[in-house]
């Protein structure tokens, strides 16, 4: 009898301690949102998506977390009639709802359905399913199906953003008869990527042409003219950084804002890519440098990553619709006929028209965001291109950041001046323009927590 007591308590006392680890609630951090956020970029890297699609990529999951933690604190503005066509998401109905959770599996479902790779996204989604399974999965299967609604209101806001129907539009034609357009570079001379980006649904500009730059200096190669002075000046800065080598600062600016996914490698006769991350994905890891340096809460950091994202993306559909429009020959081209038949650049150039630099534009409207949030002088250290064996960059603010990455454009000898400081202009106004018509706070102290 006493055995058979000791052994009732025994189980009484198992089943209480995991009905005690099963109640415990569910702690979402930041890093675990910071984490998730590198795996989606990882996993583009790894899809080698295109700088434009790669915006879109970060932005759609980033709002869906948003619009749930904006549905239960009230300090943060819904995006629900800011942002073209998005309507209210649904209301969450159940008490046990845990937010930053639900936000967190809204962000990595949304994620899913707009990467190539959906198995590693699911692997990685799955390992976090059980852990927080294991500690309460009453909240988890609540929090779950929320953030699975919500998920799903996205993915169908996001379907009419006329992204498929760009997959089946016709490629872009070269023009071999007007010695101004564009033409396919080398080594492996691609197509000229997203011709049609400038069909994309903005999320807060008016249209793509909205932010429309001033037109590039006239074609001209007489030598007194203002296009051929700006060719004769990537060519001559060229010249200079690379006779100075290794010690050359500007080669090291160049090669840290690279960025580009579609660097090609020729092996004898074998040509493959190497993997980089996008200009976007550069400036979204600069988002999870200052919020961790800001010891930001979950909110906050969303917030900071959202409005980024959103700026991001937008500025390609404008930069975009200017590279089509423009289709201006890079230097590289015109430099082989004209000036030195053996000249490379520093950098490989993209496989894109000119005018405006891409890199200008989305630097001009991110680090416009981010000052928005952090303020105009914040310093930070950007160590995002440390995995791809370049160094640490200092920066007194993400204006300088911005001003630096627009002029490595130059120093890597893939762009002429008027791209890179008029691109910057074109970014930074677009930038603003999102500030002044985003309402995402309703106490604007709060990106300073």
């Amino acid at each position: 009898m006493t055995v058979m007591k000791y052994v009732l308590g025994l189980m009484a006392l198992m089943v209480f301690t995991a009905c005690s680890k099963q109640q415990s609630p569910i702690e979402v951090s930041t890093e675990d949102y910071h984490k998730s956020v590198d795996k989606v970029t990882e996993i583009m890297i790894h899809d080698i998506f295109s700088p434009p699609v790669a915006s879109r990529i970060y932005a759609y999951p980033n709002i869906a977390a948003y619009e749930i933690l904006a549905q239960q604190n009230n300090e943060y503005i819904s995006l629900a009639g800011q942002v073209e066509g998005l309507t209210s998401i649904p209301e969450a109905g159940a008490s046990d709802i845990n937010y930053p959770l639900a936000a967190l599996i809204a962000y990595m479902d949304v994620s899913r359905r707009l990467i190539f790779s959906e198995e590693s996204m699911t692997i990685y989604r799955d390992s976090l399913y059980q852990q927080w399974t294991n500690t309460n999965e009453t909240e988890f299967m609540a929090s779950k199906e929320y953030a699975l609604k919500v998920a799903e209101h996205i993915a169908a806001w996001m379907d009419g953003d006329n992204y498929k129907q760009t997959r089946t539009m016709p490629k872009f034609t070269v023009d071999i008869e007007d010695p101004s357009r564009w033409q396919p570079t080398p080594p492996a001379y691609m197509d000229g990527i997203e011709p049609h980006w400038n069909k994309i649904r903005p999320f807060v500009i008016d249209s793509a042409e909205q932010f429309r730059p001033t037109p590039p200096p006239p074609f001209s190669m007489a030598e007194d003219s203002d296009f051929y002075k700006e060719l004769k000046e990537v060519y001559d800065i060229s010249q200079k950084i690379t006779a100075e080598g290794d010690e050359s600062e500007e080669i090291a600016i160049a090669q840290f804002w690279d960025c580009n996914p579609y660097v090609s490698v020729t092996r004898g006769h074998l040509m493959f890519a190497t993997k980089k991350i996008t200009p976007g994905a550069h400036w979204i890891g600069i988002v999870k440098i200052a919020c961790r340096q800001n010891k930001s809460d979950f909110n906050h950091m969303v917030y900071a990553y959202t409005k980024t994202s959103i700026a991001i993306a937008d500025a390609f559909i404008s930069c975009w619709d200017e590279k089509y429009r423009s289709s201006l020959i890079r230097p590289e081209t015109l430099i082989n006929e004209h000036i030195d038949e053996n000249w490379k650049p520093v950098l490989q150039t993209p496989p894109f028209p000119e005018y405006t630099s891409g890199h200008s534009v989305v630097s001009g409207a991110a680090s416009t965001a981010l000052t928005s949030i952090f303020g105009a002088d914040f310093a930070f250290a950007d160590d995002t291109e440390l995995p791809y064996g370049l160094p640490v960059r200092n920066f007194d603010s993400f204006n300088q950041a911005a001003n630096e990455a627009a002029i490595s454009r130059m120093y890597g000898g893939i762009h002429y001046r008027k791209a890179v400081d008029i691109g910057l202009q074109q970014g930074r106004s677009l930038g603003q323009f999102v500030l002044e018509n985003l309402s995402m706070v309703k106490d604007e102290n709060l990106t300073f927590n």
